[in-house]
């Protein structure tokens, strides 16, 4: 099969235009980089937040089971995808890990996996056996494990073998740590069907790992700022991508908030204390109030993002990027949800609820914004994705020889 770019319609005299580029389906499937696991990230998250947005009505529960199925169908999809990219390219396997560009959105993929495990709870608990409740504690406790050697693995390798330009600081320098972030709200949502003795290491389980999370996303906050301040804003086409910075604040006040409302149950009353006030009880202070500290944080960034995104809008052609306008946002609104829960608040319900019809509305422009780009080539094609720089890298990858050359392509 083969494929046509498309190109809009021009005036000018057709002799003088180059002529379109032709290229077959390997070699497209060669260009479907990790980034494209953003999509199954933002519907993942779309699914949770249906599942736990406040000012519910009938049927709101079969659309994000719906979500949720589509989401699955989605990543089995894109591992088959992925897979035949490393079966027809297999030096792009390592490549792709440590790559300037695509092997930050590496990430993308296991937080997908972790939003999997939050909806197979949130949409199958109801009507599984015991089962379910076993394999989530399996299912837990390996993807803290797999998540910890990605964050450890990858920041290993850009440290010994990419030099990043501060100048160019983006918030996807997070993506590595990106897993571990979602550990919080995928422990506190499974928590309630664990056994005693299960949720407890779950819970301690879940508190270390999302404070390993936030601190080392607080200092890529830091180079990220030191950018906003000392050089310009990324390019229209990507300023969707800021909102990634929108992420760790939300996952993380959500993920505090949802755990410390568990900790007076998990915690005994003199665990670590002999005072009159219940140690959970204490837990439960302290970490509602450390959640609601971030909260405004995470608002904050998402509303400057919104100006820069409103002020190059007229600028912007589609790109993955786009699905920041979902994901990183989903945390945001869980963390608002748990707040106006916190706090007895309609005022924040009704802000979460405006928010989860946002992310709807986001997630269906983006979606079609995503198959045109596909189907006029400016996607998953050679020259235009994350991977256009590999060859540096891939040990003499050039695609197809034949057709590529001769139209003066690189892969």
């Amino acid at each position: 099969m083969r494929f046509r770019e498309k190109k809009p319609h021009k005036h000018e005299d057709s002799s003088s235009e180059t002529p379109p580029l032709i290229v077959g389906l390997r070699d497209r499937i060669a260009h479907f980089t990790w980034p494209w696991f953003a999509a199954t990230m933002s519907t993942g998250a779309l699914a949770v937040v249906l599942g736990n947005t406040p000012n519910r009505f009938n049927g709101l529960h079969t659309i994000g089971k719906i979500v949720f199925i589509f989401d699955l169908v989605l990543f089995l999809l894109f591992n088959g995808i992925m897979m035949t990219r490393f079966i027809l390219v297999p030096h792009k396997i390592l490549a792709s890990l440590h790559h300037p560009v695509e092997g930050l959105f590496h990430g993308t993929y296991w937080v997908s996996v972790a939003l999997i495990l939050n909806c197979a709870y949130i949409y199958g608990n109801a009507k599984t056996g015991p089962w379910l409740t076993k394999a989530l504690e399996v299912c837990f406790w390996i993807y803290c494990a797999v998540a910890l050697i990605v964050g450890i693995a990858q920041y290993s390798m850009f440290f010994r073998l990419e030099r990043l330009n501060v100048t160019h600081a983006q918030p996807a320098w997070i993506f590595p740590i990106y897993p571990l972030l979602v550990v919080g709200t995928l422990a506190c949502t499974i928590l309630p069907g664990q056994p005693d003795d299960a949720s407890w290491k779950i819970f301690v389980g879940a508190v270390v790992l999302q404070g390993l999370a936030w601190v080392v996303s607080f200092l890529m906050y830091g180079i990220y700022m030191q950018r906003l301040m000392t050089s310009a804003l990324p390019s229209a086409n990507f300023r969707p991508g800021m909102y990634v910075s929108v992420g760790p604040a939300g996952y993380t006040a959500a993920g505090l908030i949802s755990l410390a409302k568990q900790a007076s149950t998990l915690i005994s009353p003199n665990y670590w204390t002999d005072t009159a006030v219940p140690d959970g009880e204490i837990v439960r202070i302290l970490g509602i109030m450390s959640g609601l500290f971030l909260v405004l944080f995470a608002y904050w960034f998402f509303f400057i993002t919104t100006i820069a995104v409103l002020a190059g809008v007229r600028q912007m052609s589609f790109s993955l990027n786009w699905w920041a306008f979902i994901f990183p946002n989903a945390g945001l609104t869980l963390a608002t949800i748990q707040a106006a829960e916190v706090l007895h608040s309609e005022a924040l319900n009704g802000i979460a609820s405006a928010l989860t019809m946002l992310l709807v509305i986001m997630w269906f422009i983006t979606a079609a914004f995503c198959v045109r780009a596909v189907y006029l080539g400016e996607v998953m094609w050679p020259g235009k994705d994350e991977d256009k720089t590999m060859e540096r890298v891939a040990w003499g990858w050039r695609g197809n020889r034949r057709d590529l050359e001769a139209q003066h392509i690189s892969p």
